[in-house]
């Protein structure tokens, strides 16, 4: 089992940063790969980034390339979501997930935080 708990969502304008974090605990996090998703009112829920607790690849979807930044703190079992430039188009309830293999397919992921919400006014 493995829980996770996200937290650093908020309002802010276009042009500005947030950075989120996810607390993870349980057994074997380092066998597992961790997943950013969000989810905007109305539509399904999409990938964002994903890496490991080891460094090495880290995936991110076109739409945040350059802007944001995947990163992690294994001392204290967190990754971070730095987000810098946010648009409107930003403003989602973000996720942090857990699965046994890097991918960006949501359905690969087994374990779920309970989302942070982002908002991003123009």
């Amino acid at each position: 089992q493995v829980q996770l708990v996200e937290s650093g969502g908020g309002l802010v304008q276009a042009g500005g940063s947030l950075r989120l974090s996810c607390a993870a605990s349980g057994r074997a996090l380092s066998m597992y790969f961790m997943g950013w998703f969000r989810q905007a009112p109305g539509k399904e829920r999409e990938f964002v980034a994903a890496g490991s607790w080891s460094g090495g690849t880290i995936y991110y979807a076109d739409s945040v390339k350059g802007r944001f930044t995947y990163s992690r703190d294994n001392a204290k079992t967190t990754v971070y979501l730095q987000m810098n430039s946010l648009k409107p188009e930003d403003t989602a309830v973000y996720y942090c997930a857990a699965a046994t293999y890097i991918t960006r397919a949501t359905s690969a992921y087994n374990y779920w935080g309970q989302g942070t919400q982002v908002t991003v006014s123009s």
